[in-house]
């Protein structure tokens, strides 16, 4: 499972439906990100992928504090 948040939503979503397989680069699922949500590749560009012992992929935008 893709657990995905995206300009305030959440989404999730399984590997197929975003042609996601196992060992794929951060980039190579960013990009396979901006197709699905048809936006530039670079609006994921910033964004964290958190790969979980579960298998499952959280993908969040970057925590800023302070």
């Amino acid at each position: 499972m893709v657990h995905i948040r995206f300009e305030g939503r959440s989404y999730d979503l399984a590997e197929n439906q975003l042609g996601i397989a196992a060992g794929m680069s951060d980039k190579a699922i960013k990009e396979r990100l901006a197709n699905h949500f048809d936006v530039k590749g670079d609006r994921f560009e910033s964004y964290v992928l958190d790969r979980r012992p579960s298998g499952d992929l959280i993908v969040r935008p970057e925590a800023v504090y302070g």
